[in-house]
Formats: C-alpha cells, structure tokens, sequence
C-alpha cells in the first residue's frame, strides 16, 4: 500500500502564494508597461501614429513592389538554389572517408595534448602567480615607464612623418624596385621550391639518423645528472651560504652609495640653480637667547 504524501505546511503555502503573486504583478507591469508604449506609439492625438502608420504602410507597399519584381524572384531562387547544394554538397563531408585521417589526428592531438596541459598546469600557476607578484612589486616603475615611452612615441612622430612624406613622394622610384625584384626573383621561385623539396627530405633523413645517438646521449646525461646530484646540491648550497654572507656588505654597499648619489643631486641641484635665488635666504638669529 502506498504511501500517502504529507500536505506542505502552513509556511510552504504562505511561501508558495507570495511567489505566485510577485509573477503576476511582474506579468501585469509587463503587460501594462507594453500596453503603454503600443498606446503612446500609435497615438494620433499627437500626430506619431499616424505618421508610424504611413511609413509602415509605404515601408510594406515598397517591398511588395520590390519582391514581385522578376529580378527579386530570380535573387531568390538563386539564394534557395545555392544554400540547396551547400546542404547536399556539405553534408555528406562529415562521413566522407577524407575526414576520417582529420577526426583521427584530432583524436591523436587531444589524446597526446591532455597530459602535457595536465603536467603543466601546476607549473602554469606558479609562473603566473610569481609574474602577478612580480607586476605588483614593479608597479611604482610603471608610471616612470608610461613616461619614458610616451617622450619616445613624441619624438618619433616627426621622423615617421617625414618618412611617410618621403615614401609618398618616392612611389615612382619604389613601383620601379618592386617591378625589378619581381622581374629577378621570379626565374627563381621554381628553384627555390626544388631546393626546398631536397633540404627537406636531406633534414628528414639527418633527423631520423640521429635521433637514436641523440636518445643515447640523452639517457647517459641523465645518467650522469643523477649520479651528481650530491655533488649539485653541495654546491648549491655553497653558493646560497655565499650569497648570504655577503649578503650584508652588499647591502651597505648600496646604502652608501645611495647616500653619496643624493649629496652628489644635492650639490649639482645647488651648482645649476639661478644666482638671483641664492640671496633670498634670510637668517633669524636670537639676541640674548630672550624670547621677545
């Protein structure tokens, strides 16, 4: 015997209701809202419905005239006529046996693609985190480099325009260049494509001779690389020691010279600044040391 289904309770009706009547008052505004502008539209106290009435009806009487018309009826079977033969012509390409080799490189490639982007991913983030970080703590240069270019953009605006004077008045000579570099490099394309045919198959044959030596040196390095990993990362390690040795002196290495680069700004910025500056200073000295 089946069950019988609990009634919803007293909230699920209250809920239940309250939602039924926000749609149809969001209905009725609707439809109030279209009521309105048909209304507004197509009014002819003020004159707009009447005038929207007579530009559909020429708008209406203009295509008929145009569609009946015996070089409309001819555009229009062509249209049938060549989106016909696209669908009979296009559709069988999908089970055509020429797309069987494209479906299975694509097979290949996905296959093939989707453990490279899964080994690589972990590697993507980090690099994008570390290249965020990076624009984060470079972004006070931003403004300096914004400014740079743009003084750089400005002073190369006059020389591309006088280039592009040049290069116009010039057309003559240039049409000439270019006839006599396709009159002497046309003889030899079919050569080129020869050549290109031989270096090909000479590049493919090289390829295919020393990939197994190149395998072979591949392995032995690998070989060698792990059997010196103790040795790489004692040295490593030697060289971070290093680094943080000396990490102190190049630190006050470089506090010093910022200190002498300032008073070097200070004296220069003294040394070219206006004469008639230096005798506005004005120095208050205290007589007795007594507050007045």
């Amino acid at each position: 015997m089946g069950t019988i289904p609990s009634l919803p309770s007293r909230d699920d009706v209250l809920r239940m209701a309250r939602s039924t009547t926000d749609i149809t008052g969001q209905l009725l505004d609707t439809a109030g809202n279209i009521t309105r502008i048909a209304i507004n539209t197509f009014d002819p106290r003020d004159g707009s419905g009447a005038e929207v009435l007579r530009v559909l009806r020429q708008t209406t009487a203009e295509l008929a005239e145009a569609s009946e018309s015996p070089q409309a009826q001819e555009a229009f079977y062509r249209i049938v006529e060549t989106l016909t033969r696209l669908g009979t012509s296009g559709a069988p390409l999908a089970v055509h046996p020429v797309s069987e080799p494209a479906q299975a490189l694509l097979t290949a490639l996905g296959d093939s693609l989707m453990p490279v982007l899964d080994a690589v991913e972990p590697a993507v983030e980090e690099f994008a985190a570390a290249l965020g970080e990076l624009v984060e703590a470079t972004s006070p240069l931003l403004p300096a480099t914004a400014g740079v270019a743009a003084g750089l953009l400005l002073a190369l605006t006059p020389l591309l325009r006088s280039a592009a004077d040049v290069l116009r008045e010039s057309s003559p000579e240039l049409r000439r260049i270019a006839d006599a570099l396709t009159a002497a490099l046309a003889p030899l394309m079919p050569l080129q494509v020869a050549l290109a045919e031989r270096a090909a198959a000479a590049g493919a044959n090289v390829v295919r001779v020393t990939l197994p030596p190149l395998a072979d040196l591949a392995e032995a390095a690998a070989a060698t690389t792990k059997a010196a990993r103790p040795v790489l990362i004692a040295g490593e390690e030697f060289l971070v020691a290093g680094l943080e040795r000396i990490q102190p002196a190049l630190l006050a290495g470089a506090s010093h010279a910022g200190r002498v680069a300032r008073a070097v700004a200070v004296r220069v910025s003294a040394a070219v600044s206006p004469a008639a500056e230096q005798g506005v200073v004005v120095a208050v000295t205290p007589v007795g040391g007594a507050m007045p």
